[in-house]
C-alpha cells in the first residue's frame, strides 16, 4: 500500500528523484552563498563604523570599491548563473518519444490531466491528479486554459509555469512509490492557495496495471447505469460542466468525472475523497473553496445530494 508523503503546503528540500535532487543543491548553494555574502556585509559594515581609520581608509578606496561593488558581484552571479543553467538543464529537455508524457492544464483553480500516447493522442482524461511510474523520466507537457499558473511537484522536480498560448516542458521522476503533493505555485487569483493535485508513483507493473484498469473502465458502461443518482446528475445539469464516459454528460467546463469515485481528493487536492466530503462539495463547494466557478447546489435535498455522491464514487 502507498504511504501518502504529502503535506499542505508540500514540503520542499527532500528531493524523490534526480530531478528534485539538483533543485536542491542549487538550492543550498544560494542559501549558502547569501549567507557568505551577508556575512561579508555584516564585517564590512562594522569595520566601517567601528575599525580603525586605517582601515576605514582602505575599504573606502576607489580600487576597493571597484573590486569589492563591481567585478566580484559580477564574476559570482555569472559563475552561478552558468552553474545553475547546467545543472537543472535536464529538467527541460526536448522530448524523445521514448518518455511517458502526460499533458497537464492549468485552470481556474484545477489541473486537467489528459495521458497522451505516442503520437501525441489524447488516451486518458483525468483531473487533479497525476500517476507515473517509478525510476522513470516523465514528460509533462504544461499548458494554461486562462491565465499563468505554475506547476511544482517539491519532491520530484522544479517548478514551472503554465503560460497561456504556449506549450512547455518538464521533466519529473520519483526513485520511489508513494504519494506526492503539489501546488500552483504562481498566483493566479482567487482561490489560488487551495489549487493542489496529488503525484502517485507507482513500480512499473502496477502503473501499467492502473493504466489498463482505466482504460477497461473508459470502454465499459458507467457503474450503476439505473442509479437514480445518474438521474439526478444529468436533470441537474451537472452534464453542462462535467464529463462523465458513456453517459450523455460531456461538459468540458469542470474537470472529467469518468474516474472521480479513484482519487485521492476532491476540490483540486483540498479535501479527502470519501462520500461525505463529495456531498459536501456538491451541495456547498463556495463554502469550501470560496470563489471557485462550480455553483453550489444547496437547493437540492440531502437524499438526491446522497444519491448523486453514491454513484459519482461508483466511477471509478
Amino acid at each position: 500500500m502507498l504511504e501518502p508523503l504529502w503535506g499542505w503546503p508540500p514540503p520542499v528540500l527532500d528531493p524523490a528523484g534526480p530531478y528534485a535532487e539538483k533543485v536542491t543543491v542549487l538550492a543550498w548553494a544560494l542559501f549558502a552563498m547569501g549567507l557568505l555574502v551577508t556575512g561579508v556585509v555584516i564585517v564590512a559594515l562594522w569595520v566601517a563604523i567601528k575599525g580603525p581609520p586605517w582601515i576605514k581608509s582602505k575599504l573606502g578606496g576607489e580600487k576597493v570599491v571597484w573590486i569589492g561593488g563591481v567585478a566580484f558581484p559580477a564574476v559570482v552571479l555569472t559563475i552561478l548563473l552558468v552553474w545553475g543553467l547546467t545543472l537543472t538543464a535536464s529538467l527541460t529537455q526536448g522530448i524523445t518519444g521514448k518518455e511517458t508524457r502526460i499533458r497537464v492544464t492549468g485552470e481556474m483553480w484545477w489541473f486537467r490531466v489528459q495521458y497522451l500516447g505516442p503520437n501525441g493522442e489524447v488516451i486518458l482524461n483525468d483531473a487533479n491528479e497525476i500517476h507515473l511510474p517509478v525510476g522513470e523520466p516523465v514528460v509533462l507537457e504544461l499548458r494554461s486554459a486562462d491565465v499563468i499558473h505554475s506547476f511544482w511537484v517539491p519532491h520530484l522536480s522544479g517548478k514551472k509555469d503554465m503560460i497561456p498560448g504556449r506549450k512547455l516542458f518538464l521533466r519529473v521522476q520519483a526513485d520511489k512509490a508513494g504519494r506526492y503533493g503539489g501546488v500552483c505555485a504562481e498566483y493566479c487569483g482567487g482561490p489560488h492557495a487551495l489549487m493542489g493535485f496529488v503525484a502517485v508513483a507507482h513500480e512499473r507493473a502496477a502503473w501499467e496495471g492502473w493504466l489498463a484498469e482505466r482504460h477497461a473502465a473508459q470502454a465499459a458502461a458507467p457503474a450503476g447505469p439505473a442509479m437514480p443518482g445518474r438521474r439526478i446528475f444529468l436533470e441537474s445539469g451537472c452534464g453542462a460542466c462535467h464529463r462523465v464516459a458513456g453517459t450523455e454528460a460531456n461538459g468540458l467546463i469542470g474537470p472529467d468525472l469518468t474516474h472521480v469515485g479513484s482519487r485521492l481528493t476532491l476540490g483540486a487536492g483540498i479535501l479527502p475523497n470519501n462520500h461525505g466530503t463529495l456531498m459536501g462539495w456538491i451541495g456547498d463547494s463556495q463554502s469550501i473553496k470560496p470563489g471557485n466557478r462550480m455553483p453550489s447546489y444547496s437547493m437540492l435535498p440531502a437524499e438526491k445530494l446522497d444519491a448523486i455522491a453514491d454513484w459519482l464514487g461508483r466511477q471509478k
